[in-house]
């Protein structure tokens, strides 16, 4: 049975190996919990930002230290690959389907780079980047797949509050990290997961496994 797989739901196989076996082939899922809106908010409004300045031929001021970079400009096809039911698309040899939404798409000379906006309430830790790595492995993935050449890195761009003015606005901190990503590392990852999808009922030890167990 083929499956439908983006980078979101991959991450759950790290987390248990059987509550994501059970989300695709018994459709049996963790309940939701609260999803904080700021973060998606913060989202349409720095694409929003991020496109002026892509209209303009230039970059925003967190990037102009940057040299040598263009902001994609292909706004249709961006607009796609930003969607989340569409995004970057590829199709394996099993007829499993693997897509992602970006956030932005850097350009280089004639490679692509991945740029993604984080937001956090607090500064980064030493670690923070190391649990966007296989994220940014399958969007370099499927960018090669469908055609594209890109660089062994990628860009995550992190905004965290650091003050209110005396004027009421929030002041945002900005981080940017250069991340160094794999495509095959991200086929691997993948691979890997659907044969997990693809055996018997694995084994669970996590908090949801537990409530689960209680209530049957």
């Amino acid at each position: 049975m083929p499956f439908t797989l983006s980078p979101s739901s991959l991450s759950l196989v790290k987390d248990c190996k059987r509550c994501f076996w059970l989300h695709f082939n018994k459709d049996i899922k963790r309940p939701n919990g609260i999803f904080p809106s700021l973060p998606s908010g913060m989202d349409r409004i720095l694409k929003t930002h991020f496109d002026a300045f892509r209209d303009k031929n230039e970059l925003p001021p967190e990037l102009r230290h940057l040299e040598g970079y263009n902001l994609f400009r292909d706004v249709a096809l961006l607009e796609t690959w930003r969607n989340n039911r569409k995004g970057i698309r590829w199709t394996d040899s099993n007829e499993n389907i693997i897509r992602g939404a970006v956030d932005n798409i850097l350009e280089k000379g004639r490679k692509l780079v991945v740029l993604d906006y984080k937001t956090r309430g607090f500064p980064l830790k030493d670690d923070t980047h190391e649990h966007y790595i296989d994220q940014l492995n399958i969007y370099n993935l499927l960018l090669q797949k469908n055609g594209y050449k890109t660089e062994k890195y990628s860009y995550l761009l992190f905004y965290h509050p650091k003050c209110v003015n005396g004027d009421g606005t929030v002041v945002f901190n900005t981080d940017l990290k250069k991340i160094p990503t794999s495509a095959e590392k991200g086929e691997e990852f993948i691979k890997e997961a659907i044969e997990v999808l693809n055996g018997e009922l694995p084994e669970g030890n996590c908090e949801f496994c537990k409530w689960r167990e209680l209530k049957i």
